[in-house]
């Protein structure tokens, strides 16, 4: 697989795993709308990810070095929530919803960052999608090519983020419709069961 090839394959896997309705995207969504501290809001979610998916992608491979066969079993747990997950991406555009911004009371510098962590670091999926599911695919790749699949999947996290809060007056009125979200999940439940069958093919 060349570079380019898996630049891809860790863009779209993240956006995958990012692009859904959910509490953290509310609140930069809403931060956006309401035009304060964007910039440290969207530089805390994109550092945080790309930290966590460092963590898994190297992190798994010292372990997997110390315990053979730790990788390999997070790959076929990988494989099944992929699955899992893409499914319930096709449920929902057969299901969707608006995603609501809502409106918020001024915060200090601090106060928001505090809320940013929160959404962040208290939500346990964030670990199963950055360090355990981006780690799986991570180290299933040559290690000269992992950097390049880190770089594809911190691009998606960073351009998402930046384009959900600086862009939030412009996403907030096409998002808060059902049919958009309902394209959206579609095609975001196709990409992860194709996720899922080309990491079956690496695995088998």
């Amino acid at each position: 697989m060349n570079s380019l090839a898996v630049f891809l394959q860790g863009l779209v896997l993240v956006a995958g795993l990012i692009v859904a309705i959910g509490a953290q995207n509310a609140f930069v969504l809403r931060q956006g709308l309401l035009r304060r501290h964007v910039g440290l809001v969207v530089a805390f979610c994109a550092l945080a990810d790309a930290l966590l998916m460092a963590l898994g992608i190297w992190g798994l491979g010292a372990v997997d070095a110390r315990l053979p066969g730790v990788t390999t079993v997070l790959r076929w747990a990988g494989i099944a929530f992929l699955l899992v997950y893409g499914l319930r991406s096709l449920m929902r555009g057969a299901r969707p919803g608006g995603l609501q911004a809502g409106a918020g009371t001024s915060a200090s510098a601090g106060r928001t960052l505090a809320q940013a962590a929160a959404f962040t670091l208290l939500n346990p999926h964030v670990y199963l999608d950055t360090v355990l599911l981006v780690g799986a695919i991570g180290t299933a790749q040559p290690a000269a090519q992992r950097p390049v699949f880190f770089a594809g999947a911190v691009s998606c996290s960073l351009l998402w983020f930046a384009g959900l809060g600086y862009g939030a007056r412009l996403l907030a009125p096409v998002f808060a419709r059902p049919l958009a979200w309902r394209v959206l999940d579609l095609l975001l439940g196709l990409m992860m069961l194709a996720l899922a069958w080309g990491l079956f093919r690496s695995a088998a």
